[in-house]
């Protein structure tokens, strides 16, 4: 393997966005051998979480856009993960909610995403993996507070 200037191996920027690389193609996988895509984790696991939303609040909630927001509930639908009824406070909008089998379509992606986190921080402790979860959340909190 080539080898790569060392200024940049210290640069932790330059470090994240190859490490999203790998975290990126294990998810991937994940998500794949469960029928799945990332955006269908992020709505089951806000409907799980929050209770039934609007797309449009799906979509804020999970940063998705719009219209992958739309063919995301479409395809989640079709498999019976959510129902989409109109929301009766709003005409125009609908309302999305888990369904039994989206709870445990949920699980099976839950296992599976537990799997690539073992898989892309299999070097460290848990210790390690903790303290690493809690900075880069704090790092990311921070770029994204207003």
């Amino acid at each position: 393997m080539d080898e790569i200037p060392e200024r940049l191996t210290v640069k932790p920027s330059w470090l994240i966005a190859q490490l999203a690389v790998h975290a990126r193609r294990l998810a991937f996988d994940g998500f794949t051998a469960a029928g799945a895509r990332g955006y269908h984790y992020r709505i089951l696991a806000a409907l799980h979480e929050f209770g039934p939303a609007s797309q449009a609040g799906l979509g804020r909630r999970c940063r998705v856009d719009r219209s992958d927001v739309v063919t995301a509930v479409n395809q989640l639908a079709e498999q019976g993960f959510v129902d989409r009824t109109p929301d009766p406070d709003h005409g125009r909008r609908n309302k999305v909610t888990l369904t039994p089998g989206g709870v445990q379509q949920l699980r099976r992606m839950d296992q599976l995403m537990d799997q690539v986190q073992d898989d892309l921080l299999e070097p460290l402790s848990a210790e390690d993996r903790q303290t690493l979860t809690r900075l880069l959340g704090r790092v990311l909190a921070h770029h994204e507070s207003p």
